[in-house]
């Protein structure tokens, strides 16, 4: 129970490091916070939270594999390497890839009812 306890202790540590070093990963928190708002602002549903917790975790995650990658390429490899440079990249577009997917499945659940509240307002 003991190591249990102690690896959950490291995977804090490793998001709390995430947070605190990384922007984007902060901005992607605050998104994710902004878009858990308004789904409960909107009522989705069931269906719809679920696609809305999946992406906003799968760029998380996607954003945590990507500064753990970045960090581990740091370390073996200090000076300029044109290799090195491509497991960056590689990961930085990972990251792009889970946001647009995130951007493109928030504009399909949100927009038909933003516009909806826009008409009733208007």
């Amino acid at each position: 129970m003991k190591r249990l306890i102690r690896s959950f202790g490291f995977a804090f540590k490793g998001l709390g490091y995430a947070a605190k070093t990384q922007p984007n990963f902060r901005f992607h928190l605050v998104a994710g916070t902004i878009a858990v708002i308004l789904g409960l602002f909107f009522r989705l549903s069931t269906a719809e939270w679920l696609w809305l917790m999946a992406c906003i975790a799968v760029v998380l995650i996607t954003e945590l594999l990507n500064t753990s990658l970045e960090t581990l390429t740091d370390l073996v490899s200090p000076t300029y390497n044109e290799k090195a440079g491509h497991v960056k990249d590689v990961a930085a577009g990972a990251v792009v890839v889970a946001a647009l997917f995130a951007l493109i499945t928030g504009i399909v659940i949100f927009l038909p009812k933003i516009i909806l509240l826009v008409r009733h307002a208007a």
